[in-house]
């Protein structure tokens, strides 16, 4: 093989539609000019040799793994970061034999470009690098392995604003035109506090009522208004909308009203709720407001998004 291969993608954030998307909801996602590398090299003794590095260039995971627990995994149902990177490197191996019929091994590392408690795609990064390297459909691998609707794929794969559907069970991928003239009004503040998709996606489907149909032309309307907002305030007036309307479904309070309740502008979940970032739009700047509160990591539009080349 050559001597180094490198892949990119891009991070995520889910603006509309959480949880519903999983349904059939259009939801808006933006990619972010944040995201994940993945360096493949030549190495020893049909064994990978793995090293995952955070942004700030310490090491997360480091651990060798053998062709042969790859081609048959054992004690996989024990949750642990090797036991994850095996199950998607064995769903691979099932995609694509090839990659582990030789006589050498790999060195494979991982860099991210944003710390990774942030929460923008550590896993749909590496699920669609592996897939850009392999040669393989990135949305399947992701199916086979975590499961998900796989808007993090899609926004992985593009570097400007997408609407992202599931139609009979298969991703409808559409750039949008998504440049707000009043961006400078939008900021994405980090809530310290990392949430599990996997656990929030169970309480959901446990949660949601029978009339999903509703809820999801309702969700897909507040979507068409936010990529069509005029201006900053048409956005905050859908936005509130959203989270009313989300909140009802989940049968959990806003985020502004359990955390934000004295603020100004509007608030947003993003993903899975209550972990993450949110969404803020406000008409002055809200950095001393989060800083007050003790969220100091405060991105503006421009620093977190990817603009589009349109």
């Amino acid at each position: 093989m050559d001597t180094k291969k490198t892949f990119y993608s891009n991070g995520k954030l889910l603006i509309t539609a959480e949880y519903l998307v999983l349904d059939g909801a259009k939801a808006l996602a933006l990619p972010t000019k944040f995201g994940q590398n993945l360096i493949i090299e030549e190495g020893d003794y049909q064994e990978i040799k793995w090293t995952s590095y955070d942004a700030d260039g310490s090491i997360w995971f480091e651990e060798e793994i053998l062709f042969s627990e790859i081609k048959e995994p054992k004690n996989t149902e024990i949750e642990s970061i090797k036991n994850t990177l095996i199950q998607i490197l064995h769903e691979a191996y099932l995609l694509d034999h090839v990659f582990l019929n030789q006589e050498k091994g790999y060195k494979i590392s991982t860099e991210l470009t944003f710390p990774k408690k942030w929460g923008l795609g550590t896993s749909s990064t590496l699920i669609n690098n592996m897939a850009q390297w392999l040669k393989i459909d990135a949305f399947e691998l992701l199916n086979n392995s975590f499961g998900g609707s796989g808007y993090d794929i899609a926004c992985a794969q593009n570097d400007s604003p997408i609407t992202y559907q599931l139609k009979h069970g298969k991703p409808k991928v559409e750039t949008v035109h998504f440049q707000p003239n009043y961006a400078d009004k939008i900021y994405f503040v980090y809530l310290n506090k990392k949430q599990n998709s996997k656990t929030a996606i169970a309480k959901y489907q446990n949660n949601k009522s029978g009339d999903i149909e509703k809820d999801i032309a309702k969700i897909d309307k507040l979507t068409h208004e936010i990529i069509h907002a005029k201006n900053d305030t048409a956005l905050a007036h859908a936005i509130a909308k959203h989270e009313a309307t989300m909140s009802h479904i989940l049968e959990t309070v806003t985020v502004k009203e359990k955390l934000f309740s004295d603020f100004m502008g509007e608030i947003k979940s993003l993903g899975a709720w209550g972990g993450d970032f949110i969404m803020v739009v406000s008409e002055v700047s809200p950095v001393t407001y989060f800083k007050s509160k003790g969220f100091d990591t405060i991105l503006p539009y421009k620093d977190m998004i990817l603009e589009s080349s349109k």
